[in-house]
């Protein structure tokens, strides 16, 4: 076994085909182990998980990998591995143990902890569909659960309801147009199961990061009708499902759980690496005791050869074979941790993602932390990586939500409004002129945590029925009831909450860098107050598609918004721009303050001075010029703003409100030096003509 990962290895010819490989007359397996002694597949019944039909011992080829050639082991066949090796620290070999192979592209079960690998028939017909490598600053990527999406669509037909193919239906390709999104993010879709402590609980492992194979699409998400006609079946629904989003102009990222799998601590269940290879796929101490960053149990330990060119050949399997646009990857400092599990920004790993011919045109975006030591790292990532902007969505939660409530109670405010400007023109302090706004990606809200509405209505979490005793989830939500906790019929406290949800979501779609929506947040949903819903599959989670009016009027208000985004380029820079630069795609801001006047120093320290203004100019390299005005007011009462100067042009007109229940195409126009109306926490989009 390589003592640690290096570029070379990355490329190791030893490690090309493992898995199963398809030619006439049979197949051939390969699997490799640095410590194994020995190494058998064995085959089983079509029918029955176990019936072992036939044996087969695997030979020893060098550099740690092991093959056989056997006629049986074709599209269908169901195999299991036995491996047996030497019992140091941190070995557990165990031959008995049926294991699944690594590089499986399909697997059946017969229920938790019984699994087997199947080889499957990867031959498609995409149609002459391409991906349709949507530009990073035209990008809106909404994050969605494929069976929490489609569960309860009145318009997708119940055999298709929570599978692949709902979320191809053309209901599904519809709503998703019509909202303006352009990459569907969905939540991990590689096979997984629940762990033994939630089935113990009657609750499941829902949101699915809980990894058994890095090749295999989970089956449960498959119709009735391609389970049942096996892995193959599956594989080319979710197929299917790709090439329709892409013929509609959707890209589909996926999450990817790569730091740690379900084979959870030492003494967990043993389906895979842990058998194989124990010591080369999981960080561990000398004594065999596991170094977990994860918070999951174990960490799959990138600084060795083996796993990193696993997670690589996952990666190039997805983009070529089923032609997924991009990765959002889960913890993605782990990945960047060495061999003395420090984070390394230049990890060979990162690295290869990031530069891979297969891989370079595809989004690659990070969760640029982990829960072990060092392990906050938003900014951290190099060229090539976009990274979740936890900074944005704290910031803007603290503006629109903590600010007002300490206003509220305090008649002071915290803070003004330097943060939350720092992070409309892209939070440059955190990606830094090289890598520019589009290396960001903003959010709100995430699966991980409150949905809007429930960010508007809850002080606290409401995790009880997670059966942990309110102990998970996060304390700090930076939420804000507005004077009630949870459901209420009082309509001043509804009618806050509403306004609250349009700051936040005309914040994240009117800022620069690369906005993130959370499946449902349009709609308004809500987990009645569960900031942990991952082991909840029921109607807590799914999306409800029957509508109040408020809630119609809300996904007008996205619907608006993500256009006046995709019709406005100074909205969606390429690039940072000092002011009165003219760089191009790039965006020259001047700041203002409710006079009409630049902003000072003392204005931007002064938490007081909760009402700003900026005017964006672009250039851009494809479009025509382009001149907005937005303008924030982030107090409760009422005021009175003095609109700027709107560089070459000699009005404005309005484009969208947050004070505005319904998104009205008003178009009123005003000059510079009218007074702009502004009534409680408003959010005001303008263009100059």
């Amino acid at each position: 076994m390589p003592d640690s990962i290096s570029p070379a290895g990355l490329h190791d010819s030893r490690f090309a085909d493992l898995g199963v490989t398809i030619e006439d007359g049979g197949g051939t397996i390969r699997v490799w182990s640095g410590r194994a002694t020995t190494i058998d597949v064995v085959l089983f019944d079509d029918h029955d998980l176990d019936w072992a039909i036939d044996e087969r011992p695997l030979t020893p080829v060098g550099g740690g990998i092991w093959e056989a050639r056997i006629e049986t082991l074709r599209p269908g066949a169901r195999y299991a591995l036995r491996v047996d090796g030497p019992h140091g620290p941190g070995d557990v070999f165990n031959p008995e143990t049926l294991l699944l192979d690594p590089y499986g592209r399909g697997l059946v079960s017969g229920g938790p902890g019984d699994h087997r690998s199947v080889v499957v028939d990867s031959s498609f017909d995409w149609g002459g569909i391409a991906k349709p490598r949507v530009p990073r600053d035209r990008t809106v990527i909404y994050e969605a659960h494929v069976k929490g999406l489609t569960k309860r669509h009145p318009d997708i037909p119940p055999a298709l309801h929570g599978t692949y193919a709902g979320l191809g239906h053309p209901a599904m390709i519809d709503h998703l147009q019509a909202l303006g999104v352009t990459s569907v993010e969905l939540l991990p879709i590689h096979a997984f199961e629940s762990e033994p402590r939630l089935l113990a609980l009657g609750l499941a492992n829902y949101w699915g990061y809980n990894t058994l194979g890095f090749f295999a699409p989970h089956t449960a998400y498959a119709t009735q009708d391609a389970r049942r006609s096996g892995p193959t079946a599956v594989l080319k629904e979710l197929k299917r499902t790709v090439r329709a989003l892409h013929a509609a102009g959707i890209e589909v990222i996926l999450d990817v759980v790569y730091n740690h799998t379900a084979e959870l601590e030492l003494g967990g269940p043993r389906s895979s690496f842990r058998g194989i290879d124990n010591r080369a796929y999981y960080r561990q101490r000398e004594d065999g005791a596991y170094i977990d960053v994860t918070g999951c149990g174990n960490a799959v330990d990138t600084s060795t050869d083996a796993a990193a060119r696993l997670i690589l050949d996952s990666l190039r399997y997805w983009s070529n074979e089923v032609q997924i646009d991009g990765f959002r990857f889960d913890l993605a400092v782990t990945l960047g941790r060495d061999g003395q599990h420090v984070y390394d920004a230049q990890h060979p790993l990162l690295r290869a993602i990031a530069e891979d011919p297969m891989l370079r045109d595809d989004k690659i975006i990070a969760e640029p932390w982990d829960v072990g030591l060092g392990g906050w790292h938003t900014g951290g990532f190099g060229d090539g990586w976009q990274e979740w902007n936890d900074r944005y969505r704290d910031g803007v939660r603290n503006f629109w939500l903590g600010d007002i409530d300490y206003l509220r109670r305090a008649g002071t405010s915290p803070s003004g409004v330097g943060g939350l400007a720092t992070h409309l023109a892209g939070s440059a302090p955190l990606f830094g002129a090289e890598r520019g706004p589009l290396a960001g990606v903003n959010f709100i809200t995430a699966h991980d945590g409150f949905t809007l509405r429930d960010l508007v209505s809850y002080d606290v979490k409401h995790n009880d029925a997670n059966g942990e005793e309110g102990r998970d989830g996060a304390d700090t939500n930076r939420s804000f009831n507005h004077g009630a906790e949870g459901e209420t019929s009082l309509d001043n406290i509804l009618a806050a909450r509403r306004r609250a949800m349009r700051n936040l979501i005309g914040t994240l779609l009117l800022s620069a860098g690369v906005p993130m929506l959370t499946a449902g947040d349009e709609m308004g949903r809500t987990q009645l107050g569960n900031n942990n819903a991952y082991c909840h599959d029921s109607a807590l989670t799914w999306v409800d598609w029957q509508l109040a009016d408020w809630q119609v009027d809300l996904l007008g208000h996205v619907r608006t918004l993500t256009r006046l985004r995709a019709e406005n380029p100074a909205l969606r820079p390429v690039r940072y721009a000092d002011a009165d630069d003219e760089v191009p795609e790039a965006s020259v801001i001047h700041w203002f303050d409710a006079e009409g006047a630049p902003m000072t120093q003392a204005s931007w320290t002064d938490p007081e001075q909760r009402t700003l203004q900026y005017v964006a100019t672009s250039t851009p390299a494809h479009e025509p010029d382009n001149c907005v005005l937005l303008v924030i007011h982030g107090r409760e009462d009422d005021a009175e703003v003095v609109l700027p100067p709107a560089g070459s042009a000699s009005s404005y007109v309005s484009l969208w409100s947050s004070a505005d229940e319904q998104p009205l195409d008003r178009g009123a126009r005003f000059a510079p030096g009218d007074r702009l109306a502004v009534s409680g926490p408003t959010l005001h989009l303008l263009r100059a003509e």
